[in-house]
């Protein structure tokens, strides 16, 4: 069993990102070594994206669990996996995010993966070990994430891509921070708002509508995480009101905003992912910036 509500020390984590940014659509790294390997357990927040977490620990390493069911090792985690939690005692991991569109490319499972979690190997298939190995065997982060962005680049597809009007509607929704409304996207491609409904889901596994809700969702929790009160994250992003927000919160995660706004994973995002703008201050104002040795 993982020890309930221990969070990391980010000031013992050292976070590396690739330099340059990998250059795969769709796709972000970030790669994790804990110098001194202690027990964790982190609940992880909803995301618009198909995560993949690459175990590279020597022991025990990650564990991770939905409704308390509990499995070790590296994993595929789909679009909004509910109850989602991580720990063990990790050394080092790479977590790779697909956005949906990328995921349904490289893995063919995208809409397959939706609300799931699964082990690595259950999706890479008989490759998995040896994907595992190069990346343990690395002697640094660069490279790392250099064999990272060339096992993704030249895996086989296993289907054909996504239609072009999925692909663009899913770019429209998060540009538009998931401000956007299902019909327009549909006369801008032109199909009807039955067929966006069906092709949309088929291929990516979420509903259009369900999608910008939750990359509006995605949007607010960082801005919580940056410190803005609730009022007004409602406010910049377009919900109701302030209990609107409260309930788009408790669907995507079980927390309130104030839950949200102190979440662990969140509290070392932009580090992690770092935006094109310059990164925002964490919430307590401690949190250093690290990049890799």
């Amino acid at each position: 069993m993982l020890p309930t509500g221990t969070s990391p020390d980010w000031a013992e984590v050292d976070i590396a990102v690739p330099r340059p940014p990998v250059r795969l659509p769709g796709v972000a790294m970030a790669g994790f070594r804990q110098r001194l390997p202690a027990p964790v357990d982190i609940a992880m927040v909803a995301h618009p994206s198909v995560t993949l977490l690459l175990d590279l620990s020597d022991g025990e390493g990650i564990v991770h669990g939905v409704h308390g069911r509990r499995r070790h090792g590296s994993f595929v985690a789909g679009l909004h996996p509910a109850g989602l939690r991580v720990g063990g005692r990790v050394g080092e991991c790479l977590q790779i995010r697909l956005g949906p569109v990328a995921a349904a490319a490289v893995l063919g499972a995208s809409a397959e993966l939706t609300g799931t979690v699964v082990p690595f190997r259950d999706v890479w298939g008989h490759d998995a070990d040896r994907a595992e190995d190069r990346l343990r065997a690395a002697a640094t982060w660069d490279e790392r994430f250099a064999i990272a962005a060339e096992i993704l680049g030249r895996r086989p597809a296993p289907r054909p891509p996504v239609d072009p009007e999925v692909a663009h509607i899913w770019r429209r929704t998060l540009t538009g921070q998931g401000r956007v409304r299902v019909e327009g996207l549909a006369d801008e491609v032109g199909w009807s708002r039955k067929r966006l409904w069906s092709r949309f889901r088929a291929q990516l596994g979420i509903t259009p509508k369900r999608a910008a809700r939750l990359v509006r969702f995605d949007h607010a929790a960082h801005l919580l995480a940056a410190g803005r009160a609730p009022v007004d994250v409602a406010a910049e992003c377009g919900y109701v009101d302030q209990s609107h927000l409260h309930r788009e919160v408790r669907t995507f995660t079980d927390l309130t905003p104030a839950g949200v706004a102190t979440a662990p994973w969140l509290a070392i995002d932009d580090t992690a992912w770092p935006p094109p703008t310059p990164p925002r201050l964490p919430v307590d104002g401690r949190q250093r910036a690290l990049r890799p040795r």
